[in-house]
């Protein structure tokens, strides 16, 4: 079989679907379950529970009403022991008026001083402390749902959800109360969430879906009400219980209008200082209680954190997430392919190449993004672009999702304005699938130069376990070439036991897209990974999970001629107090068919060049005051050799106050000139309350011979309105002289009804 499947890589497509064909037969068999979770979600209902008086949010679930609400107890875990009760009993109480949603959450605790609280920060990491979590599912149709989770110091994190976490809008904020109470015996949260924050449908009585989460950091211990396999998480709605009998309630007008003022103070170098002011307005309306548009003018992203700074070793562009609050909300509808089941991480799953691993030289497929937002209002030369203004109009009706925005950019210095236009509609079939289109349109105005492309995807379900999904696109310019698509299929199973995938993807050497990432054209990759999870009895009071697995990725070029091979051995170790460890050997072939000049007059010659890297990572448990990661790695590097290690650490005094610091080193000795690359970054944050923080990122990076720092004092005076200082200073790091310097005030007041 094994031989099979080696000549199949090196041929074609239609074998790869075959060889997973075969896996599939030879490896889907899946642990006995412990529970039938079709039938447990069945037995998980709420009956809700009206009151007339609204209640008092503080903390204390001492109003009479509460021995009246329905009660959600006996969670069940889904980590470490699976099915079983949870050794921390949680009892969750619902009421409801006209204008709220009530939840009484009291998480008992036998060990009430060894509760962790990691941030007070809005949208905090629930993973890195005890939390819980609510999910709403107000439509009923078990793919989408709304998310809130707070900690035992109150904090808040939201979220939108389609598709069972297919797309994952964490940008999303909502109007939401919460006061929590910490007592000898348990920490208990009393939550508010207006009618007007969610979207459901018009009725007279509503049905919806809905779970609970309850985290107990320093058990590593994850439990669900709805219970849950351990292979998914919160996320899949479709095992969520029910909330039955909510009536005359109605979703809120959802007219917000948020203006801004911004004052600025700036300095480039030996210049004088600059001082600018300005003002703004980004607009929602619901159209409809599934629809909601958009619109912004003279749109503003001065308090957005700075880019992480990285060191680029490959011939491949770096890519750098979307930081900005308007292209992140509701950015989900606007993806095309089969999202995070599309491919592994970089380097494999279950932890991938671990903390700090830097870019792999070719197997970057899984960063094509057919609409990149950082596309608009941002150049690599020219930095921030002014934007005029923009629309969008996102939601769904009935079975359709859809997605328009349309983004005017101004001109700047030689760069013409341009106009940015992306559509995206989405048709949901079957149980848990969907088929789709998606167009976008760059138009560069008083010119004859655009760039559109149209493409077709579809993301298949069966079962609980098998996902298959692919796309087809077509690019088109004003010079039109021929050989200007790209296509993909990929198939992935996954049980308690074995996760395969494998896929086959096709870029061709002619197509341009222009709103996306595209890091290479002219390839077909075909990738393969293989994993099997283990959980051995004899050591599970220590180690949680052993997962080994291998992936091989092979890039041919338009001529069939193998151009990149790349083959990762990994063993991954997860402990039970959350603690991991990985080793492993990837092994590259690259072929330069052109000199290839990884830093200032330092060229690689053509060549094929055949070189193994060894690794080991790890990183310590998050629940302790101090934690550490690092990441080393060695071996031949193109022409010679490659020796580096990144080194992190996570520091909390108090739950107020941490530090995160991160060092990565690369010593690259080749015989046409040795160089070394040092990266550093410090953050500090420190929350004075759930309502002010204070956020420093410094950075030093040897390449750039720079130092950068970006410190933001953020308050929310009022909910989703918010006051910001930001401080932003570059210097050379050779002769400590001053780059650019900028001081910014920026208040935003949000209006709603």
């Amino acid at each position: 079989m094994y031989s099979f499947l080696w000549r199949c890589l090196i041929k074609r497509s239609s074998c790869v679907a075959a060889a997973v064909g075969v896996l599939f037969v030879a490896f889907a068999s899946a642990a006995a379950e412990k529970i039938d979770y079709g039938t447990a979600r069945l037995e998980r209902r709420l009956q809700a529970v009206a009151i007339q008086e609204p209640l008092v949010i503080d903390g204390k679930l001492d109003e009479s009403a509460w021995s009246q609400a329905a009660v959600a107890r006996n969670f069940l875990q889904r980590e470490p022991r699976e099915g079983e009760p949870a050794t921390e009993p949680t009892e969750v109480r619902l009421l409801y008026d006209r204008d709220h949603l009530y939840f009484g959450v009291t998480a008992f605790e036998s060990e009430i001083d060894d509760i962790i609280i990691s941030d007070l920060k809005k949208d905090f990491n629930p993973d890195q402390g005890d939390s819980f979590e609510i999910i709403l599912d107000t439509f009923h149709d078990k793919r989408n749902a709304y998310r809130f989770a707070t900690n035992p110091g109150g904090a808040k994190w939201d979220a939108q959800m389609s598709n069972e976490g297919r797309e994952q809008n964490v940008n999303w904020d909502g109007v939401w109360y919460v006061q929590v109470r910490i007592t000898e015996t348990a920490w208990i949260a009393e939550i508010a969430i207006p009618f007007k924050t969610l979207k459901f449908r018009v009725a007279e009585v509503q049905t919806w879906g809905i779970n609970f989460e309850r985290y107990v950091r320093r058990k590593n211990e994850d439990s669900h009400w709805a219970p849950v396999p351990r292979i998914y998480g919160i996320q899949r709605v479709s095992l969520a219980g029910t909330l039955e009998d909510l009536r005359e309630i109605e979703p809120g007008f959802n007219l917000k209008v948020k203006p801004y003022v911004l004052s600025m103070l700036g300095k480039i170098g030996e210049a004088g200082a600059d001082y600018d002011g300005d003002i703004g307005l980004d607009l929602k309306y619901g159209l409809t209680t599934g629809l909601t548009w958009d619109f912004t003018y003279n749109t503003d992203f001065s308090q957005v954190e700075a880019d992480e700074q990285q060191v680029n070793l490959t011939r491949f562009s770096l890519f750098f997430p979307e930081k900005r609050d308007f292209f992140l909300e509701n950015s989900g509808i606007f993806q095309f392919g089969a999202g995070p089941d599309r491919g592994p991480a970089v380097g494999g799953g279950g932890g991938g190449a671990g903390p700090g691993a830097p870019p792999r030289l070719g197997g970057i497929t899984e960063d094509n993004i057919f609409f990149f937002s950082r596309r608009i209002g941002l150049d690599e030369r020219l930095g921030v672009i002014p934007i005029v203004g923009g629309t969008r109009l996102t939601g769904r009706i009935g079975q359709y999702e859809l997605g328009f925005l349309d983004i005017q950019q101004d001109e700047l210095g030689t760069l013409k304005a341009t106009n940015f236009m992306v559509g995206r509609l989405k048709r949901n079939i079957l149980a848990n699938s969907d088929v789709g289109v998606i167009v976008t349109n760059k138009d560069i105005q008083d010119s004859q130069e655009f760039n559109r492309l149209i493409g077709a995807d579809a993301n298949l379900r069966f079962g609980q376990y098998l996902n298959i999904n692919g796309y087809m696109a077509k690019s088109y310019s004003r010079v039109q070439q021929p050989y200007n698509m790209a296509g993909r299929f990929g198939v992935r199973y996954q049980d308690r036991i074995w996760e395969i995938r494998g896929s086959y993807t096709d870029i061709q050497q002619n197509f341009r897209n222009e709103m996306g990432f595209v890091p290479r054209t002219g390839i077909r990759d075909f990738l393969g990974y293989f994993g099997r999870a283990f959980r051995p009895r004899s050591i599970n009071g220590t180690i949680r999970e052993i997962k080994p697995h291998l992936q091989i990725d092979y890039f041919l070029d338009p001529q069939g001629n193998l151009d990149t091979r790349l083959i990762d051995y990994h063993l991954p170790l997860n402990f039970q107090d959350g603690s991991f460890v990985e080793m492993g050997v990837n092994a590259t072939l690259e072929r330069l068919n052109r000199p290839f000049e990884i830093r200032k007059g330092i060229l690689i010659p053509p060549g094929v060049y055949s070189f193994n890297e060894a690794f080991f990572t790890g990183r310590s448990s998050s629940k302790r005051k101090i934690a550490g990661n690092l990441r080393w790695s060695a071996g031949r590097f193109y022409t010679g050799y490659r020796h580096s290690y990144t080194l992190g650490s996570t520091t909390r005094p108090h739950y107020r106050f941490n530090i995160l610091t991160t060092y990565t080193h690369n010593n690259v000795n080749l015989p046409q000139g040795p160089f070394k690359t040092n990266l550093l970054t410090l953050r500090f944050n420190y929350s004075f309350s759930t309502a002010m923080f204070l956020n420093a990122l410094i950075q030093y990076n040897s390449d750039a011979r720079q130092w950068s720092s970006n410190i933001r004092f953020n308050i929310i005076h009022r909910p989703l309105s918010d006051l910001f200082i930001v401080y932003n200073e570059r210097r050379d790091s050779t002769s400590g002289d001053l780059l650019e310097r900028a001081l910014i005030g920026k208040l935003t007041y949000m209006w709603s009804r």
